[in-house]
């Protein structure tokens, strides 16, 4: 076996016992092969793509300690919660805890018992003189990485001096990891950091299990409305409602308590106690909604959010991609809804005249107006947008599922493509349309554009039927627009098929905008399932959510709704059918097996009791998952003693072959030792040293070890 076929067989027993699967997602084998192997890595996955455990598992695989720069509290809090659960040693650097705290995080990963450390970009390198010097560090994972470009959404100054880190552990792997960058985007992140030759991962951004709606002009009654039908539709499930101001977070907040809806509000305005109350309420399902500005939700891990709902126009797609990215993490069905009015586009203007960047901010803002107003497959101008191509309409998008009038496009796009490439791609959407409809302008024929083949061939269309067939175009990504060269046209490699006739391509019939549209607007209504999986499933949220309650942490960090479903169609029964189902950890399937087990059994209509033998089953799991005695007894919720006599039967039945950890050499030696010398008292005079558990194993290796020696002759 090579170095990588061994690096992939660890990988994938961590995965299975620390997290529950049994089978990597596209790139992240690739990618753990190539961080163990010491590369540089840039990962482009979209939310809920499996982004973290590209440097989690690494992270388990190396020597000494990952630290993992991320830009939010919530969100460090939320990865090493989720960690700690499954069993695996994690710890948060940040400025909400005391200081007493963070030193004792430090200490332990410098010890060697932390495998993952979150820490912020700022206090990373406020203290980059001190302790990370002390750290054996395996990796660094800079999480959010956008964050490093002026090219990107979320532009951060502070990730910009995240530079050093490169020049200070030369040789130490640096990851990069965001679910939204361009291309610009994701070669500045590479050139920022100085990242060496490293491995580039581009996932697809396809996400369909998300619904994707459009309203637009809808009223203010008209958007409450929605939101309730949304809510009633997911009653014991969560969503977000996202807001362009605070007063609108209010506003709707107010309307739907008003319903008798459980909602809460988020935004900066708040106090930092009354946003962590908000979060807390939302991440422990105890609301069904949140009214917030975008200032809500980076940090929030949680994987059972149904639906995503914008009040108003994002200001470009990657945010409008990551805010509804945050709904269906766990791979089911959720919604989304897009209201749209031109009051929102007004507004969005002004924000990018006060801005520093009105350039980039106003082109992405028209990316995001030609989405909104679409009458083309909207996935497919999502896809197209981060430089991927769809052929073929999604089907759950509200443009394909009640789709405008079509044509075939093909010959348009072949005169459109033939004039970009006539002029060397040195020309923009206008200029494009000049051209084709044989415009005179001066600026035109001092170019020489207008002794071009295609000059004039498309003079029976008017000027706005031909822009908005180009914008078309883009969105299905024929052409995309170099942003980084004065916004010329280009050609796509799926763009030079249809021109040459490899491919032909429909395009929605023009229709002149109309004021005051309301757009498709027919309220759905979940029907109510006779399904007995459904039941079960809805059976099974139940049990989730009071064992999130009785141990503390979020329902999600317990099962997502994904491992729910999976549950609910195979129905486990024992300990070793609970292990098969995705998402089903070793430690995981101890600490909640019995209670979800014995749901299980009684919707089936047999006993609740778990069966016969199964205690020690789970002890046995424990141990393969090498958890400690205590921490067996903890989860367990048994006593120490209790797990011992359950160590000394499994070495009985030939079953534990491992028991370094459970005894001493000297304890086993005097035990037995005493035994041999006083077989009939031994007992009584050991129980006054050594608790009985101990007593217990000793015999039992010491039988195991006897009938070693009569195998062996």
């Amino acid at each position: 076996m090579n170095r990588q076929d061994n690096i992939s067989a660890r990988a994938l027993e961590l995965l299975r016992k620390f997290y529950g699967y049994r089978s990597f997602r596209p790139g992240q084998r690739e990618i753990i092969e190539a961080v163990c192997s010491g590369r540089d890595a840039v990962v482009l996955m979209p939310t809920g793509g499996g982004k973290s455990l590209c440097y989690q598992l690494p992270a388990l695989l190396g020597d000494g300690c990952a630290v993992v720069i991320s830009p939010l509290i919530a969100l460090m809090e939320d990865q090493t919660a989720a960690l700690v659960s499954n069993g695996i040693p994690a710890a948060a650097i940040h400025s909400g805890r005391n200081e007493a705290d963070n030193r004792t995080a430090i200490e332990a990963a410098a010890a060697g018992r932390v495998k993952l450390l979150y820490v912020s970009p700022e206090r990373l390198l406020a203290d980059l003189d001190t302790w990370p010097s002390r750290l054996p560090i395996s990796l660094i994972a800079v999480d959010e990485a956008h964050c490093i470009s002026q090219w990107g959404h979320d532009f951060r100054p502070v990730y910009t001096q995240l530079s050093v880190l490169k020049e200070q552990f030369r040789s130490v792997p640096v990851m990069a990891l965001t679910a939204t960058a361009d291309r610009l985007t994701r070669d500045d992140i590479t050139t920022q950091l100085g990242l060496r030759d490293p491995l580039r991962w581009v996932g697809s951004f396809d996400r369909p299990n998300l619904s994707l709606k459009v309203y637009a002009g809808a009223t203010k009654k008209r958007r409450i409305e929605a939101i309730v039908n949304m809510i009633r539709r997911y009653p014991n499930d969560s969503g977000i409602v996202y807001t362009l101001s605070r007063a609108g977070a209010e506003e709707i907040d107010e309307a739907l308590r008003r319903m008798g809806m459980r909602s809460c509000v988020y935004h900066a305005g708040m106090n930092a106690d009354d946003r962590a109350r908000a979060q807390r309420a939302f991440t422990n399902g105890d609301v069904q909604a949140v009214c917030a500005t975008v200032a809500f939700g980076m940090g929030i891990d949680k994987s059972n959010i149904r639906w995503v709902i914008h009040n108003n126009l994002p200001a470009n797609i990657e945010s409008y991609y990551q805010e509804i990215g945050r709904a269906g993490r766990d791979g089911m069905p959720a919604e989304t809804i897009l209201f749209y009015s031109v009051q929102d586009l007004i507004t969005r203007r002004h924000f990018i005249d006060d801005s520093g960047r009105p350039g980039i901010a106003g082109e992405k803002l028209e990316w995001m107006q030609r989405y909104a107003e679409s009458t083309v497959c909207r996935r497919r101008v999502l896809l197209s947008y981060f430089g991927e191509t769809a052929e073929h309409d999604c089907g759950n998008c509200d443009v394909c599922l009640d789709p405008p009038s079509r044509f075939d496009g093909t010959v348009l796009v072949q005169k459109a493509g033939s004039a970009i490439l006539r002029t060397d791609s040195q020309v923009g959407i206008f200029m494009l349309t000049d051209i084709l409809r044989g415009s005179a302008r001066a600026e035109l024929r001092r170019r020489g554009f207008d002794r071009i083949k295609t000059y004039g061939a498309g003079r029976d269309l008017p000027q706005e039927h031909w822009n908005a067939y180009i914008a078309q175009m883009i969105q299905l990504g024929l052409f995309e627009i170099a942003f980084d060269d004065s916004n010329r046209l280009r050609v796509t490699p799926y763009g030079m098929r249809v021109i040459r006739g490899e491919a032909r391509v429909e395009l929605s019939l023009y229709v002149a905008p109309q004021r005051g549209k309301t757009g498709r607007q027919k309220a759905e209504q979940r029907q109510i399932t006779s399904d007995p999986t459904e039941q079960l499933f809805e059976q099974l949220k139940a049990v989730r959510k009071a064992e999130a309650d009785r141990t503390g942490v979020p329902a999600y960090v317990v099962f997502s709704d994904a491992t729910l479903t999976d549950m609910a169609r195979r129905r486990p029964r024992t300990i070793d059918e609970l292990l098969q189902v995705s998402g089903v950890g070793e430690r995981k399937s101890v600490r909640y097996g019995k209670r979800f087990i014995g749901a299980i059994r009684k919707f089936e209509g047999l006993g609740a009791t778990m069966p016969q033998g199964t205690t020690y089953k789970e002890t046995l799991i424990l141990h393969n998952a090498g958890v400690p005695l205590g921490e067996m007894a903890q989860i367990k919720g048994v006593s120490v003693e209790t797990i011992k006599g359950h160590i000394a039967r499994l070495i009985d039945e030939d079953m534990i072959t491992n028991f370094a950890s459970y005894i001493s050499r000297s304890e086993y030696e005097t035990i037995n030792d005493l035994y041999r010398t006083n077989p009939e008292g031994a007992a009584k005079i050991l129980s006054e040293d050594y608790p009985g558990g101990t007593i217990r194993i000793a015999r039992a290796i010491y039988n195991y070890n006897q009938r070693r020696k009569q195998d062996n002759g």
